[in-house]
């Protein structure tokens, strides 16, 4: 729970007594390899923070091809953002991609917070906003680059990603076959 209480603190100051009241409403959750956070169709439920482990944010397109979003790996917070603060059922799938151990709060604790202690909007607004952020700056270079530039930019995103997750997310993310992907990496060694 330490990580999580440095992660926020860099977004905002707290005092002891609403650091506590925090801590009280989370939970630390494991998940296995594969299972779900949340998934598409219904509404997402929670919001959790990577303490070990990666998580993937997936959908399926319209040939019914799983495609990988993007990744999640520690000391980042995890949630289907539109699905949670709508409360409108998901579009994709968040899924643990390894072991992963979770800080968790459900709605119900999450809102008491943002009811309770008066600078936790503007924390998790500032949080959101570089989530955001580091979405488009992740994404938007990959789009007009070749799958081998877009491959070394991709080690240079997620450089703690590429040897703990299937390579087939790692195809997937970057829009090429598992093999293309194979062939790229063979070539580069």
């Amino acid at each position: 729970m330490k990580e999580f209480i440095d992660y926020i603190l860099q977004f905002g100051t707290l005092n002891q007594h609403q650091i506590d009241l925090i801590l009280t409403k989370a939970t630390e959750l494991e998940f296995n390899k594969d299972e779900y956070f949340s998934e598409a169709g219904k509404v997402s439920q929670q919001v959790g923070f990577v303490l070990d482990g990666i998580v993937r944010v997936c959908y399926y397109n319209n040939k019914g091809e799983e495609i990988t979003k993007y990744f999640i790996e520690e000391n980042n917070l995890v949630v289907d953002l539109e699905s949670f603060d709508n409360e409108i059922p998901s579009t994709a799938y968040v899924q643990a991609t390894t072991d992963c151990k979770l800080v968790v709060f459900s709605r119900k604790e999450w809102k008491e917070l943002l009811d309770t202690i008066i600078p936790w909007e503007a924390i998790v607004h500032k949080i959101i906003s570089k989530a955001l952020r580091q979405k488009v700056e992740r994404r938007s270079p990959l789009v007009a680059e070749d799958a081998t530039t877009r491959y070394l930019m991709f080690l240079d995103i997620y450089p703690n990603v590429v040897n703990r997750v299937p390579l087939s997310y790692v195809a997937s993310y970057l829009g090429i076959t598992q093999s293309s992907l194979s062939r790229i990496r063979k070539n580069i060694r």
